[in-house]
């Protein structure tokens, strides 16, 4: 490959909570300690442990050069950047400059959609297993979550279940939905099938739709993103989407997302109501950041990496299913984050979750609690590491936890 993606970061005394979970400032970092004799392998926090593409790296020390750091405006190369990768990797058209918007972070993002489509005490739609980010920001900010539960297929994939959609949208007066594609934490990666009849849904009953779709770029081999503002016209108008490079590319420390709205009133209003706090305000370096990652390079760099991706997460799966008798799991389609069901074997073991997650971190796997997800009984693992770390999770895993 023409990237790395086999050196192991050493990410200490790097601002990194992945490897420092005592400096976690969200509250859902694992608990316990970790026996001596054994390093640490971050498998907990969504994001990476591979370098970033050296576009990104060039285009901040380049503009660091620069000595002063005073108050400025997008370069029109920021717009160009996201429409041409849009166009490129998604397909899009006509797409314009007019439509992108700066957000600090995608959940800020969300959360400033809720209050110009909802009033606190409203409910919302979304999918359930749910993102922690929405469990804990949007349902505190005063809005009530009612969650349409994902199913799974004979062939064990996440399906939405129309019926149930469109009861709770009804039953409980439902005008505002929070829409992941693909979904967090499951990896689904929606058809086009698929997201016409949520639309569908949506459309019969007037619901607005808020897409976080964060991990579109980050589709396995073999699935396509499509973006849900080109399902129709009417999602087009109906939906507020909201991006970011920071998950592509791990720039979470330096913020920086974006929305695309294409309805001229929402867009004003989702503008006005982010920049209502004074908070809402780009940062130079991470605005030169999305120019670097939006390269040619990094496009090469995005192909390898989801090569990469379906490698680990193709033997994580096959390793749970053949030495972990009684965990579920399904490979995700679009996303590093693997959800494993280990109901039947706490059951069988006589084991509680917390058990079973101290004694992954006493052999250094940090790993994440899914009950954050809403989910009971399940775990949640990141595989975006050097294949040689995640063989050595799970061969630990294998020899000291699920025994």
């Amino acid at each position: 490959m023409k990237y790395d993606f086999t050196s192991i970061l050493d990410r200490k005394n790097m601002d990194a909570i992945a490897v420092a979970p005592e400096t976690d400032p969200y509250g859902i970092a694992p608990k316990g300690s970790t026996k001596d004799g054994f390093d640490l392998i971050p498998m907990w926090v969504a994001d990476m442990n591979f370098p970033t593409v050296p576009t990104i790296v060039e285009a901040v020390v380049e503009r660091a050069k620069h000595p002063a750091f005073g108050y400025f405006s997008p370069r029109p190369e920021y717009y160009e950047s996201i429409i041409r990768w849009h166009q490129v990797r998604n397909g899009v058209r006509g797409l314009e400059p007019k439509h992108i918007g700066y957000q600090n972070g995608v959940l800020g993002g969300v959360v400033s959609a809720m209050q110009v489509l909802c009033s606190p005490g409203d409910n919302v739609l979304v999918h359930a297993p749910t993102y922690v980010g929405f469990l804990e920001e949007v349902a505190g900010a005063g809005y009530n979550l009612v969650g349409s539960e994902l199913v799974k297929d004979e062939e064990g994939i996440w399906r939405m279940d129309y019926a149930d959609m469109e009861e709770k949208i009804r039953s409980h007066h439902i005008h505002t939905a929070i829409f992941c594609s693909p979904h967090n934490p499951t990896g689904r990666v929606w058809e086009r099938e698929e997201l016409e009849k949520a639309f569908e849904i949506f459309r019969r009953n007037n619901v607005y739709v808020v897409a976080d779709e964060i991990w579109s770029d980050l589709t396995l081999p073999g699935h396509q993103h499509i973006p849900t503002q080109s399902v129709s016209e009417d999602a087009r108008q109906r939906t507020i989407a909201f991006y970011a490079p920071s998950k592509t590319f791990n720039l979470a420390g330096l913020v920086g997302s974006y929305h695309i709205i294409y309805n001229d009133y929402l867009r004003a209003r989702v503008k006005r109501q982010s920049a209502l706090t004074a908070y809402n305000s780009m940062n130079v370096l991470s605005m030169h950041a999305l120019i670097g990652a939006y390269r040619e390079e990094g496009m090469e760099w995005v192909d390898e990496l989801r090569q990469v991706l379906d490698g680990n997460l193709t033997f994580a799966v096959d390793f749970i299913r053949e030495h972990f008798p009684g965990v579920e799991v399904t490979k995700p389609e679009g996303t590093y984050m693997l959800l494993l069901d280990c109901g039947q074997w706490l059951r069988e073991h006589g084991q509680s979750l917390d058990q079973l997650l101290r004694k992954g971190v006493e052999v250094g796997v940090l790993w994440q609690d899914g009950r954050q997800f809403n989910r009971e009984d399940a775990i949640r693992m990141n595989l975006a590491l050097p294949f040689s770390r995640v063989e050595e999770a799970f061969r630990r895993l294998g020899e000291y936890v699920f025994r």
